[in-house]
């Protein structure tokens, strides 16, 4: 390890870290470990979440692109993505950054973006790991893993358990790819000959890279407000695996979630993606988010209520579906109305 990079880059994320800051955090960068104080945090009695993640090979895009600014918003998203999902509040978050070579700039740019996650999650940033490891990576590659931690008080964890037939499925816009599926997409973007550096053929205001390297949305601050009201039942956050692969881990046996496919519009990266790749609708729907990074359960009778809750929190809001009974068998999801040639049209 290059111990003086190590400590000019300690020194260049301090400010980063403290703009992160939220009651609850018990000194600073430095230490061997990190200390929170739940009870600071205003919790009584608090059940810990936990999660971990990665960013994929969304890396290797940015890697190539050299914008390292955007991909430390997707580590957090998709780790307090997950925790809010579960009812419970980000409260703090590590990262580990390895590389060959430390590259200052480079690292601080990435820890920029883990940084403004965290103050977007409302999360704060109160560690990591940097780790130099010459001849595992190749000049100028990095990897990336974070950690978050979360509370809710005891009793108020999601799903509730009393999803079932009737609840309405309310759908949350992503932003774009988000952190799933970029294998597949790369693939495409190397059989089309494209460049990372030219125009978007689905967005000709912005390069290829700017496009595809849109950060992950982070859900946190919204949905918090929506389970707080009383007004969440469930919610699924729609990673690897798409709608099939997650909406059904959200609910209860006996149920399934029934969505219409002509409810919310599918972004044009996703046509795109499809006709270029010639890939069907069943693996566009297991590899990729098509537009809807959150999908959320409530009452028939709330369902008006939380859509204006969301929309005036900023979130872009459709009524994808709803619930309908299936005795006896485990949770399941049906897409109804899927037009032929979906999402390529």
């Amino acid at each position: 390890m290059d111990i003086e990079a190590g400590d000019a880059l300690v020194e260049a994320i301090k400010p980063l870290a403290r703009s992160t800051g939220r009651a609850g955090v018990v000194g600073g960068l430095g230490g061997f470990g990190a200390v929170f104080d739940p009870k600071a945090a205003g919790f009584k009695d608090p059940v810990l979440v936990s999660s971990t993640d990665g960013v994929g090979t969304k890396l290797r895009l940015a890697i190539e692109a050299g914008r390292h600014d955007t991909v430390g918003i997707d580590l957090v998203a998709m780790c307090v993505n997950d925790l809010v999902v579960q009812g419970a509040e980000p409260l703090f978050f590590l990262d580990y950054f390895a590389t060959g070579r430390l590259k200052v700039e480079q690292a601080r740019a990435v820890i920029g973006g883990i940084a403004e996650g965290c103050r977007r999650a409302g999360c704060a940033l109160v560690g990591g790991e940097t780790a130099e490891m010459p001849g595992m990576y190749a000049a100028g590659d990095y990897d990336l893993a974070g950690f978050a931690v979360g509370a809710a008080e005891r009793g108020t964890l999601l799903p509730r358990g009393d999803a079932g037939p009737g609840d309405v499925l309310l759908g949350l816009a992503s932003s774009g790819v988000h952190s799933n599926g970029f294998s597949l997409a790369r693939r495409v973007v190397e059989a089309g000959g494209l460049r990372l550096g030219d125009a978007a053929p689905f967005d000709r205001g912005r390069t290829l890279a700017e496009a595809l390297l849109e950060p992950t949305r982070i859900y946190v601050k919204p949905l918090l407000a929506l389970h707080q009201a009383g007004l969440l039942k469930a919610a699924a956050h729609v990673t690897g695996g798409g709608l099939p692969g997650n909406v059904p881990r959200a609910l209860p046996g006996g149920v399934e979630a029934v969505l219409d496919a002509g409810a919310w519009p599918v972004p044009p990266v996703f046509g795109w993606l499809a006709r270029e790749g010639g890939i069907a609708a069943d693996e566009m729907l297991r590899v990729f988010n098509c537009g809807v990074g959150m999908v959320l359960v409530v009452a028939p009778e709330a369902a008006e209520r939380a859509a204006e809750a969301l929309a005036a929190a900023g979130e872009t809001v459709f009524r994808v579906g709803w619930l309908d009974a299936r005795p006896g068998a485990p949770a399941a999801l049906r897409i109804e109305g899927l037009p032929e040639a979906w999402p390529a049209r």
